[in-house]
């Protein structure tokens, strides 16, 4: 049952695909506000779509999303953005060509603001900083997820959708990531949904995991069953 009160995200019945093939088949979730929940499953069974589909770049077939209390299924993706949720893609999709500072600059028109002020970016991120005249393209894959990160982070939103952050990071970077994203979660109230394979980086950073397969949320598992790796196991082979 959702907890009405206190969700910052919740998600009904939501349907949506690719060219008339349907993937998720009525996905009920939830978020509460200052959360951070997960979602696991193996490869194919809906994740990335669901977080595309939350953010507006799929469009639902059926069902809804309700955001702070709006109903924002309607929306496009800029609109959404614009209400306070950031969305990283799985694969990173910065702008190879455009240097570190002019892909933050993309993250502020996204979300509709002017001032450039990128200093909580480059501290939370210093290599940033230190690169910020290079063309993004000649980073190193965890370089770029960092910038990817700082994009949406400067447009200061409330809601951030991580799909698949660790995929091809070096396990340093990947924990810098987990620790700086579990600090602006308890520090700034920052609300996160993470979609990730990477089990260790879930039981540092998620305080609920949801369980997806064949497009469908089909378990909730609490921080104590991450920590029993038969349980991961098996709704990791479901």
């Amino acid at each position: 049952m959702l907890d009405a009160a206190t969700s910052l995200l919740s998600v009904s019945q939501l349907r949506s695909g690719y060219g008339g093939k349907p993937v998720l088949q009525g996905v009920d979730f939830f978020v509460r506000d200052r959360e951070i929940a997960a979602v696991i499953g193996r490869n194919g069974v809906g994740k990335s779509t669901l977080m595309k589909t939350v953010i507006g770049l799929i469009p639902a077939t059926a069902g809804g999303v309700r955001f702070n209390g709006a109903d924002i299924g309607g929306e496009t993706a800029h609109a959404r953005a614009r209400r306070g949720i950031g969305y990283v893609p799985q694969g990173r999709d910065v702008f190879p060509r455009m240097t570190v500072e002019e892909n933050l600059v993309v993250g502020l028109s996204i979300c509709g603001k002017r001032k450039a002020d990128f200093d909580a970016v480059y501290s939370y991120f210093p290599i940033l900083k230190e690169r910020r005249r290079q063309a993004a393209g000649t980073l190193s894959g965890g370089q770029q997820q960092q910038l990817a990160i700082g994009r949406v982070l400067v447009a200061e939103p409330t809601l951030l959708l991580l799909d698949e952050p660790s995929e091809g990071i070096q396990p340093s970077i990947v924990q810098d990531i987990a620790r700086l994203v579990v600090e602006l979660n308890r520090t700034m109230g920052l609300t996160v949904v993470l979609v990730e394979q990477n089990i260790d980086m879930i039981r540092a950073m998620a305080q609920r995991c949801h369980v997806m397969d064949k497009g469908l949320i089909v378990a909730e598992l609490t921080p104590a069953m991450l920590n029993d790796d038969q349980v991961v196991r098996r709704h990791l082979s479901v």
